[in-house]
């Protein structure tokens, strides 16, 4: 009886569960479907901490003077991807966990091929350094659909979240 009472309430807490996150092996649960779509700048704005208004593009730029900025991944930092013809407002995602030198995790959203994709909260989402001098000058995001990383995009860089006595 206790088996089938434990069975019959854990069930639906794991049918939920399966059609709402993708888990990586060994790893927290990886993005989770939302209702509507959102965009990358206030989701990063509000996950980082940095306060940055207008296209992601144009923040590395804005940065200027007002936060630290660099080439190297940090956990926190928002990475800066330029402008190109398929990201025309380019893109943010923050750094969760760098992995090692050519690897990182990051965690943001509105990112993929279609609405199915682009409705999704990445929060563990790989991302390797594609550049040919190891600076992070290029990147690949992990491809979920066909577990492969997806084709390289331009980094502007990081900007790296203030300390507490920084604005």
């Amino acid at each position: 009886m206790k088996t089938y009472i434990f069975s019959a309430l854990l069930a639906p807490i794991i049918l939920l569960s399966a059609c709402s996150t993708v888990e990586q092996a060994g790893s927290q649960k990886s993005f989770y479907k939302i209702s509507e779509q959102m965009q990358c700048v206030p989701y990063a704005r509000e996950v980082s901490g940095i306060s940055i208004y207008g296209d992601a593009h144009t923040w590395w730029g804005q940065a200027a003077g007002k936060y630290s900025r660099g080439a190297l991944p940090k956990v926190g930092s928002v990475m800066v991807l330029s402008k190109t013809s398929r990201l025309k407002h380019g893109h943010l995602a923050v750094v969760k966990r760098v992995v090692n030198s050519r690897k990182i995790e990051v965690e943001h959203v509105n990112w993929g091929d279609d609405m199915k994709t682009r409705k999704m909260i990445y929060k563990a989402m790989p991302v390797i350094d594609a550049s040919d001098n190891n600076d992070w000058s290029s990147a690949r995001f992990w491809h979920y659909p066909t577990s492969t990383f997806g084709s390289a995009y331009p980094v502007s860089g990081f900007i790296y979240k203030p300390m507490n006595n920084e604005t």
